[in-house]
């Protein structure tokens, strides 16, 4: 049976934590979750190693020192999982956004043949629910910018629910990952992309957080407008052993 792990960032997740990681659980499939907690104040890493021992062996947490990334935290993910021969390592926010019922159809796509499956906003129209407006529109543009520059033909550009297959993960150098806001999304997306992966996108529908606060910043999309310029021009190559 393959192992698959559900890698979760937290900062200050308190009001999600345990809710998101008994959702998982409750599905079939056997997911693992591992938590990369970046010193929430709030407690968040106090709550999930309370339920620790009830999910003995499935549940795993990373703490780290202070507020280091999206980005970072997913390559510390990534490289963790690899070393502990994970076959399939899915990312997704423990707001609620992603649904975890659509784990399974990401895992469907890669078993079908994809090494990078997507859960997208906007390979069907545009499916998100409790957005303003404004960030509907920022949110989908960028990927068209996206689109436009690199030549990716991936219309969800900058989401954040996918899953790779342990292939992928390996090829990539994630040594060489250099953004660490949502820019690290396109970055991951562009290499698998270049290094030739099968990339499929699953219409997903994405709705806004209910609880907690929001990490997003302008500096973050500062980082990726400037960053996927710099992609354009940077020479992507596997990861030499």
């Amino acid at each position: 049976m393959d192992k698959k792990i559900v890698i979760i960032p937290t900062y200050n997740e308190k009001e999600n934590a345990e809710k998101i990681i008994r959702k998982v659980f409750s599905l079939e499939g056997n997911y693992d979750i591992l938590i990369i907690d970046d010193g929430s104040p709030d407690g968040t890493a106090g709550i999930v190693k309370h339920l620790q021992p009830e999910f003995e062996f499935r549940l795993h947490l990373v703490e780290r020192t202070g507020k280091q990334g999206l980005g970072t935290a997913y390559i510390t993910g990534f490289k963790w999982s690899l070393e502990n021969g994970y076959d399939y390592i899915f990312e997704m926010d423990a707001d609620f956004s992603h649904n975890p019922e659509d784990l399974p159809k990401l895992y469907k796509a890669c078993i079908d043949g994809a090494d990078l499956a997507i859960g997208s906003r906007y390979c069907n129209g545009i499916s998100v629910i409790n957005w303003p407006i404004g960030r509907v529109i920022m949110s989908y543009f960028a990927s068209v910018y996206v689109r436009t520059i690199l030549g990716m033909k991936v219309f969800d550009c900058t989401a954040g629910f996918k899953c790779y297959s342990r292939k992928a993960l390996e090829t990539i150098d994630l040594d060489k990952i250099r953004m660490k806001g949502y820019g690290f999304q396109i970055e991951m997306k562009y290499s698998a992309y270049k290094l030739g992966f099968t990339i499929k996108e699953v219409p997903i529908i994405f709705v806004d957080r209910k609880a907690g606060t929001s990490k997003m910043s302008g500096g973050i999309f500062g980082e990726a407008f400037w960053g996927v310029i710099g992609l354009k021009f940077r020479k992507i190559r596997p990861r030499t052993r």
